[in-house]
């Protein structure tokens, strides 16, 4: 059996507890999407994107030195998947940061369509510099708002009751 890590992609979806004792302090990392891919059992890349702000959303992702064999399905799964997810949540700005001799990153936010905005000097926390890429509304030619969100968020105020946890099936996973 070959192995695939589009199969084994397993995600969830974090809200915040109102019951938390951090409250407001956490919230604007907690609300967002998180997904592994999972290459022969072993996970190899974790991945997805939080809101920081009102609108305002940041990726974020690491791997292993397997993860490359993950990419394309990863790649796929942030076009049919991910970047709806966050656009059916209002996102109007979604940010990633890549060190900045990173080359395989930098191509593969090439290829997810971010455009490199700035360099970051000394923004590792060892002082490497590292560039900011962004996606905006009007960038996501790949994810027409109709599509990916669907009549349900239209308002600014979406309830997200549809939204449930997703994997590469659209199964839950326990």
């Amino acid at each position: 059996m070959k192995s695939s890590c589009v199969e084994a992609l397993k995600g969830s979806e974090h809200r915040p507890s109102r019951r938390s004792p951090k409250g407001a302090v956490g919230t604007s990392l907690t609300q967002g999407f998180a997904y592994v891919a999972e290459l022969d059992g072993n996970p190899e890349a974790g991945f997805g994107a939080a809101e920081q702000r009102s609108g305002s959303w940041i990726a974020w992702s690491w791997g292993t030195r397997r993860m490359r064999r993950c990419v394309p399905g990863i790649t796929r799964f942030f076009h049919e998947v991910l970047a709806r997810q966050v656009a059916a949540r209002g996102a109007w700005r979604v940010e990633a940061r890549a060190l900045a001799d990173n080359d395989l990153a930098l191509r593969w936010l090439g290829r997810l369509g971010a455009t490199e905005r700035c360099l970051l000097p000394g923004y590792g926390r060892n002082g490497e510099d590292f560039l900011l890429y962004d996606w905006t509304r009007e960038s996501w030619n790949h994810v027409p708002f109709s599509k990916a969100a669907g009549a349900e968020a239209a308002a600014t105020d979406t309830d997200h009751c549809r939204q449930g946890r997703a994997g590469a099936r659209s199964s839950a996973s326990g």
